[in-house]
């Protein structure tokens, strides 16, 4: 794998538009192909004509011909060029660590300018101009006049000057007689009758007038005065309509600390520095203004372009340099910001171009206070990539046909103070969970829904969605009960770790596949209980599962489903564990519990509630052949204090759960930790008799609580105050002693440590409640003679058993206080080895029938989630996946039909692939397609210059290819019956032949 770049020759960029359209209705990828009509109206600039007056920012999606052409093809219709400079090739290359992009959430990068040499850039955008003003003709996709091309250059005079870069800005302006214009007139001409409604006529009238504006770029620290040489030499010397590109520096230190603080991007890190060195905004103004005349003097335009990225520092590896440019959502509020402060400043009548986050979220607002044009890079990283584009060309179809006529300065201003209480610009308390599934994408059959992945009972959760989303509530609850016997009581308090997986993340949130698990589950329980019955036994095992929690019931459903006798033994006079017992009525109804306990009784699994089991032996003395152990975590963790008592959270929760009228805590109650049990305490205590006020204490932040996201947020919205960074020492006299905490360095977990300040703090403290984990009672495994591990726990094999055989642990009694679906996975598992339970009947209904359907919602965003049905939202990844091929802005992985594979197979294009690392974030392997894909080459240089599994074309005639696999690499004919390599690998290789030969 090698990060260069080979420019394709226009014949070839050709062949593959013409024949992907031809054989996919696709161009580079894209599908969903944006037309305009010709009476559509269209927005005058630069004396051109835009249908659509936004498109790509000058960066990774206007580098090359291709990615020019794909952003058109998507609806795209201004086009902000990559931007070039004195230093380039492989000068630059050698200068831009790799991977240089992740846009996870928020944007890194580390690159600036396009990585070709500046005349290959030129070929580039001559070739795509061309190229678009062939396709819009013959394909009908808009008017052939109707989109721009606007250079941009960077980054001062001196390097603007040099012969490269003024053959460069000349050529753009004119490119007629120049070598790549030539060529593709000459091969349009010869090919002349590929076209149904091209003629030759056309093609000779194709304008060499490529650009004739400018986006100036300037390094940070730039002069003022040095910005504004340059621009009036491209005003007066190069006769150019201009914007100059400015740094949200422009705003102040204190403004952007704050702001992004203020967000939740308080991690983010940043200095002073660059404030300090670039242009200033009281520079900046009076230098408007005399450009401003300068251009009007000359029948010029003259702007702003909001704004460069956001230069911050490489603080947690997230690229491989020093300093990296923050873009996407995190931008936005400071961009607009900035925006409304220049609107104000200049009356509105300044125009301004923007950049800085702009999406599907915000670009009617932008355009309609009078921004434009708007150009977009991170939202086209992400999932969906150019396809996105399209919803935007629809929201903004026909947006007007008049010149600007000024920025709507209280309407920018509006949309400045909205951004900054937008949640939509606002990071979640906590670190986001990773995407990814903890294992390595393979070379074929890649496709795979990571929510079942995420989900520690693999859930059918596509088929589920699916059968939901027709209506069919019932078959979707045989799905869910297949692997899950307590839809009522996850459907309402899983953690649903599923959907920290979900694809759907990277559009705008989450499937909410936990509300739709509860919604098959009220809308088909009655029928699903009608139809149950007692299995035919299967087995001479008899069961006996100790403990009428979550996982004992769990255990005795899989065993009795598989046909196994099991007998569920509970100590309590009712069924549920800590979930009846200690769960807050306000988390989980009591009736979501007598609906679950319920289904599991009516697969005649046997109960026997108020006794206690003290030993396996007297339950094997009782003829079981085997026994789980399911009888939770109820020992009390320990809070060591110098002096004073606090609460057990279980015993208090136990308390509220019975008799909440009767607990009296006083007005001032103290919960210390952070976890959801912490939580549910906290969330207890407000609604206790006589309580004013509920502090939780953790000695670190919320972002590093262990407890979720939601469950933060509900403690939050129920009114809990939360004392971060307070380290508990002792209670006393209705007063908690503390000491004030920093964060230090992180410890082996990530989270950064507690570190002692010597401050000592007071918390107004009437009842103090120990939420710090509970543990497992291992002094009960010893007595019945099971192994223990050094922290107490019981030593169990793959499957769940123990040193004494036949003994099996499942659910907090194996892994300690931990989830409902966790213990559910480990019933099954447990079961599974007992007596081959399986529940795999669903797992082929993940895959849709309908493949086009799936397809088809790449890159469409909801507007409101709420409103939108959650089968539509699910983008089916089990189905349809190629997030890689989706996001690359080169077009370098592909996807190739192969004849007897359900889905199409991946390759990458090494030719086309400069490094950028994108596919690699958002792959739902942990994996990196460009280099874990295969691959195929187009040059023996390349083919040596990789470690990639790969092939390379010897001879196409003889379908002879050098391909390298598992590190071995030999010479093969695919024809030939001695050929050793995998069949699969073969017929991939032998259909990207068939139907892309135009990609060799």
């Amino acid at each position: 794998m090698s990060d260069k770049m080979r420019p394709i020759a226009f014949d070839k960029l050709m062949n593959w538009a013409l024949n992907e359209y031809a054989q996919q209705k696709s161009i580079f990828g894209v599908a969903k192909v944006f037309r305009h009509k010709p009476d559509d109206k269209k927005l005058p600039i630069f004396k051109e004509r835009l249908e659509a007056p936004f498109g790509p920012a000058a960066g990774p999606h206007t580098q090359l011909a291709q990615n020019v052409i794909a952003a058109y093809a998507a609806g795209s219709r201004f086009f902000e060029l990559k931007t070039v400079q004195k230093m380039d090739g492989e000068e630059l290359s050698a200068c831009v660590a790799k991977p240089c992009i992740t846009a996870a959430d928020e944007c890194y990068n580390c690159e600036w300018s396009t990585e070709l040499t500046v005349p290959q850039a030129f070929d580039e955008y001559v070739k795509a101009w061309f190229a678009c003003k062939l396709l819009a003709k013959e394909l009908d996709l808009g008017d052939p006049d109707g989109f721009v091309f606007n250079m941009s250059v960077g980054y001062d005079l001196e390097g603007i000057k040099t012969p490269k870069i003024d053959a460069y800005i000349e050529g753009m302006k004119d490119a007629g007689n120049t070598e790549v214009f030539q060529a593709c007139k000459k091969w349009a001409l010869a090919n002349v009758r590929r076209f149904a409604k091209v003629d030759a006529a056309y093609i000779e009238a194709v304008s060499p007038r490529v650009s004739d504006s400018i986006t100036l770029s300037t390094l940070h620290g730039c002069p003022p005065q040095e910005i504004e040489r340059i621009a009036t030499y491209l005003i007066t010397e190069k006769n150019l309509n201009t914007y100059i590109k400015c740094n949200p520096t422009l705003l102040g230190y204190e403004f952007a600390r704050k702001t992004l603080d203020d967000l939740g991007f308080d991690y983010i890190v940043f200095d002073d520095h660059h404030f300090k060195e670039d242009l200033q905004f009281s520079d900046a103004v009076p230098m408007f203004h005399r450009l401003t005349a300068l251009t009007q003097a000359r029948g010029l335009e003259f702007g702003v372009k909001l704004t460069n990225t956001f230069p911050v520092e490489v603080s947690a590896g997230e690229l491989p340099s020093e300093e990296m440019y923050m873009s996407g959502r995190s931008l936005y509020p400071l961009t607009i910001s900035l925006a409304k402060k220049i609107a104000k400043e200049f009356d509105g009548k300044l125009r301004i171009s923007y950049s800085g986050g702009a999406d599907l979220h915000n670009i009617e607002k932008l355009f309609a206070c009078g921004i434009w044009p708007i150009t977009l890079a991170t939202t086209l990283l992400k999932p969906g990539g150019y396809e996105r584009i399209y919803q935007m060309a629809e929201a903004l179809l026909n947006c007007g046909d008049q010149p600007f006529s000024g920025v709507n300065v209280a309407a920018v201003s509006d949309f400045a103070e909205d951004a900054l209480g937008d949640p939509y610009y606002r990071k979640p308390i906590k670190p986001l969970p990773s995407r990814k599934m903890a294992k390595k994408v393979p070379l074929i059959d890649c496709f795979e829904a990571p929510c079942r992945d995420g989900c520690p009972i693999c859930q059918d959760i596509p088929a589920y969605l699916r059968l939901a989303g027709e209506g069919n509530y019932l078959e979707a609850l045989r799905v869910i009960t297949e692997r899950n016997p307590l839809p009522f009581i996850t459907g309402t308090i899983c953690p649903h770790h599923c959907a920290d997986k979900c694809t759907r993340n990277f559009y705008e949130e989450s499937v909410r596949i936990r509300d739709v698990k509860l919604e098959a589950a009220k809308a088909a329980y009655a029928d699903l209980m009608k139809e149950l019955k007692k299995p035919v036994p299967a087995s001479d095992a008899k069961v006996a599962v100790v403990g009428g929690g979550p996982a004992g019931l769990a255990a005795g459903y899989f065993l009795a489903k598989a046909g196994v006798a099991a007998t569920v033994f509970e100590k309590r006079g009712q069924l549920g564990g800590i979930v009846r017992h200690v769960i807050p009525a306000f988390r989980v109804s009591t009736a979501a519990i007598e609906n679950d306990v319920a289904l599991v009784k009516a697969l005649g699994v046997r109960f026997e509630t108020g006794v206690e089991i003290s030993s396996a032996k007297e339950l094997f003395d009782q003829g079981f052949t085997h026994v789980i152990f399911a009888n939770g975590a109820w020992k009390p963790g320990v809070l060591k204090l110098e002096y004073g008592e606090a609460m057990n959270v279980i015993a208090f929760l136990e308390q509220c759960k019975s008799d909440i009228d009767n607990v009296n805590l006083g007005e001032n109650v103290v919960v210390i930790g952070g976890g959801n049990t912490a939580m549910d305490a906290a969330r207890a205590a407000k609604r206790a008799p006589g309580v004013k006020n509920v502090r939780l204490v953790y000695r670190r932040n919320k972002r590093y609580m262990p407890a979720d996201e939601e469950e933060l947020a509900l403690a939050i919205a129920d009114g809990v105050q939360f004392c971060d960074l307070l380290a508990p020492v002792g209670v006393k006299d209705g007063v908690l002693t503390c000491h004030r905490m920093k964060l230090g360095e992180p410890d082996e977990s990530g989270r950064r440590r507690p570190v002692d300040t010597g401050e000592v703090i007071t918390v107004p403290a009437d009842t103090v409640i120990a939420a710090v984990g509970e543990k497992v009672d291992s002094a009960f495994y010893g007595q019945n003679g099971i192994a223990l591990t050094e922290r107490g726990y019981a030593r169990v094999n793959e499957n769940l058993e123990t040193s004494v055989p036949g003994v099996y642990i499942v659910g907090d009694a194996n892994r300690g206080p931990a989830t409902v679906v966790e213990a559910i996975a480990d019933a099954a598992k447990a079961a599974k080895a007992i007596c081959g339970a399986d529940c795999d009947a669903y797992a082929a209904c993940n895959v849709s029938p309908d493949y086009t359907h799936a397809l088809a919602k790449k890159g469409k965003l909801c507007g409101e989630c709420a409103s939108c049905k959650e089968s539509d939202r699910c983008l089916e990844c089990a189905t349809v996946c190629e997030c890689c091929a989706d996001v690359c802005p080169n077009r370098a992985n592909i996807t190739v039909a192969v004849p007897g594979k359900r889905m199409r197979q991946i390759i990458h294009v090494d030719g086309m692939c400069n490094e950028c690392g994108n596919c690699a974030t958002f792959c739902p392997y942990d994996s990196a397609p460009y280099k874990d894909k295969f691959t195929l080459f187009w040059s023996e240089e390349d083919f040596a210059d990789s470690e990639n599994e790969g092939f390379l074309l010897l001879d196409g005639e003889k379908q002879t290819y050098r391909i390298r696999l598992d590190g071995q690499v030999e010479c093969v004919s695919l024809g030939d019956p001695e050929c050793t390599v995998p069949e699969d690998i073969c017929r991939l290789i032998s259909a990207a032949w068939g139907q892309r030969q135009y990609l060799f």
